[in-house]
């Protein structure tokens, strides 16, 4: 095995490792139900005593996100983000909402008027 193969060798059993540590490993706690499109928004400013990775999820969320773009952007898989944000939760250190969802479209002739106005000016 060449030099590079067994580096990233070496880094991928790592991450696995740093991605169990921080999730609690399968004794974690109960997860809160967070969904892909949950949004989550940071209540105040990282604190020392929270992970590195917690941190940045704080820094992030200062206008909402939803737990899709946090996991994107962190570049971790959505059960780690999930676990970390439950624990900010518990904490009190964000929010969570789900998303705003509309159960009714709005009126046809009401969006036509609305076009044909548009098109008048």
């Amino acid at each position: 095995m060449s030099p590079p193969q067994r580096e990233r060798r070496q880094r991928g059993t790592g991450d696995a490792e740093r991605l169990y540590v921080l999730t609690g490993g399968p004794d974690g706690a109960a997860r809160a139900p967070l969904d892909l499109v949950t949004m989550v928004i940071s209540r105040t400013e990282p604190t020392p005593t929270v992970q590195p990775e917690q941190a940045a999820i704080l820094r992030l969320c200062r206008a909402p996100l939803s737990v899709a773009e946090i996991s994107a952007y962190l570049s971790l898989p959505f059960s780690v983000v999930t676990a970390l944000v439950t624990d900010l939760l518990a904490i009190e250190l964000v929010e969570s909402r789900a998303p705003i969802v509309r159960t009714t479209l709005p009126d046809r002739s009401l969006l036509e008027a609305v076009m044909h106005g548009l098109q008048k000016l």
